[in-house]
């Protein structure tokens, strides 16, 4: 039996019954096999992003969400489009690895899962892309309606969402695997 691959899954919104939450619920049912993956709860808790206090004094909520990134063998972002641009709490997380580099050379899925999403997709892309995570174009996603696509009970209920999803997990899956090579 392989070892399955640690995943930390990442929520753009911190809402409680956010359809990207439910999409996250619906990869970890779909890719048990595959995969383990642990959901980041920790969102709201970090304090806003600040270089002055980048240092060694940095917040136990910054040293947990950093220790979570690199005990991860590859990353998930499902993440809404908030006003067209990527919602602050998640751009926040991120701006707080910039000096560790925790994102650098580190497997990642991308998934943008909103009405429409283009907008904040494009931007995250490029941050993730100036912090060097590792990606490539099978392991981004764009999801546009995705209330009609993913339930609240965690089930992806279209046929296509479904086949892209998978087809998405399975090129992370491959990605970290070429990257422990």
């Amino acid at each position: 039996m392989t070892n399955k691959a640690k995943i930390l899954a990442i929520s753009g919104s911190i809402r409680s019954s956010s359809s990207n939450l439910n999409l996250i619920k619906a990869i970890t049912e779909l890719t048990s096999d595959i995969f383990t993956i642990n959901i980041f709860e920790g969102l709201s808790g970090l304090p806003p992003f600040n270089p002055d206090f980048d240092n060694e004094n940095v917040s136990k909520q910054v040293t947990d969400f950093r220790g979570e990134l690199k005990d991860a063998d590859g990353l998930l972002i499902c993440t809404p489009e908030y006003a067209m641009g990527v919602p602050g709490v998640l751009k926040n997380a991120i701006d707080w690895t910039v000096s560790s580099m925790d994102f650098s050379a580190k497997p990642v899925a991308l998934i943008t899962a909103s009405l429409s999403g283009e907008k904040a997709h494009a931007s995250l892309l490029e941050t993730l892309n100036v912090i060097e995570a590792k990606m490539t174009l099978e392991t981004q996603l764009l999801i546009p309606f995705v209330k009609t696509k993913v339930n609240e009970a965690g089930k992806i209920t279209d046929a296509e969402t479904l086949s892209a999803v998978n087809k998405l997990a399975h090129s992370l899956n491959e990605l970290i695997a070429n990257d422990k090579k």
